[in-house]
């Protein structure tokens, strides 16, 4: 393992120990600055998104089987029994501090002497892969929500998707240095050095 991916891995699991270190914080935290901003309204370039995802993880659903509608930001999942459950998503659920995230391991990850297109492929793929998350993590919290019930959905809304997204990260840099980020050459290195 190069020294600059052995760094980039201790990058990803600081990050991971801090997050969950203070994870209790920042969901309390990010609730209250999500109310803020729904009462200042400073929430409504990004909920004009939500109808738009809304529908997708209605999709989603309805593929694993589960009866779901979307009407702008609510979902609307049906148990077992019939029992009707509404979700509102909100601005701040669509997963805009993963994207922040993700930019911020990309400070590490794309550190070296790699070209352009390899530059270019890792942002691409990491991109739509961390909309792809959230996009799951969303239809998994409805999910939840019909098969156990609200309140295992909100948990894992809380918390797990957190936990998830810090896993998909290690997920994403390794497959994007063995598959896109060739090694760099020991002259390439030394070049770097100098």
């Amino acid at each position: 393992m190069t020294a600059g991916r052995r760094d980039n891995n201790l990058t990803l699991i600081a990050i991971a120990c801090a997050l969950l270190m203070v994870l209790p914080l920042v969901t309390t935290f990010d609730e209250m600055l999500t109310a803020w901003a729904m009462i200042l309204g400073a929430n409504n370039p990004l909920q004009a998104i939500v109808p738009a995802e809304a529908r997708m993880v209605v999709s989603l659903l309805s593929i694993v089987g589960v009866h779901a509608a979307a009407s702008g930001s609510h979902l609307v999942v049906w148990d077992g029994a019939g029992s009707m459950h509404v979700l509102f998503i909100s601005w701040n659920c669509i997963g805009w501090q993963s994207l922040v995230l993700f930019g911020v391991s990309l400070i590490s990850g794309l550190r070296g002497g790699h070209s352009l297109e390899a530059r270019l492929q890792v942002v691409c793929i990491g991109v739509a892969g961390t909309m792809l998350l959230n996009l799951l993590r969303v239809a998994a919290v409805a999910w939840l929500a019909a098969g156990v019930g609200v309140a295992p959905a909100i948990l894992f809304h809380d918390y797990g998707g957190t936990i998830l997204f810090v896993g998909y990260l290690f997920a994403f840099w390794a497959f994007a240095q063995r598959w896109i980020l060739p090694a760099p050459t020991a002259a390439a290195e030394a070049a770097c050095i100098q």
